[in-house]
């Protein structure tokens, strides 16, 4: 299957406490079907002191599913993600707009 959602992105939240919100994708994890996303879905960890790190409590985004994410179009809103393959490229298309995503 085709990923709809790449590290890079920039989404929308759909759903949870966050909601409307939106921000860059930082990593992907496909077995999951979860991605990490900067500034969205954050939660506190306390954390042990080891050799490399200091104790502390630390906060830092957690995975959030991919069912909850869309991709933010060119003004900001969420739009579905198509595919089109022109002169043997396949690239991701906004639905909304038929704005080529990948660049």
């Amino acid at each position: 299957m085709a990923a709809k959602i790449k590290k890079g992105d920039k989404v929308v939240v759909l759903a949870g406490k966050d909601k409307g919100k939106t921000g860059q994708v930082l990593s992907v994890i496909p077995t999951e079907t979860k991605a990490i996303v900067q500034g969205i879905n954050l939660v506190r960890r306390h954390t042990k002191q080891t050799a490399s790190t200091d104790a502390g409590i630390f906060t830092k985004e957690a995975p959030i599913h991919l069912s909850n994410l869309a991709i933010a179009d060119k003004d900001g809103k969420p739009t579905r993600v198509g595919f089109q393959i022109k002169d043997g490229v396949k690239t991701r298309v906004a639905k909304s707009t038929g704005d080529s995503i990948d660049g």
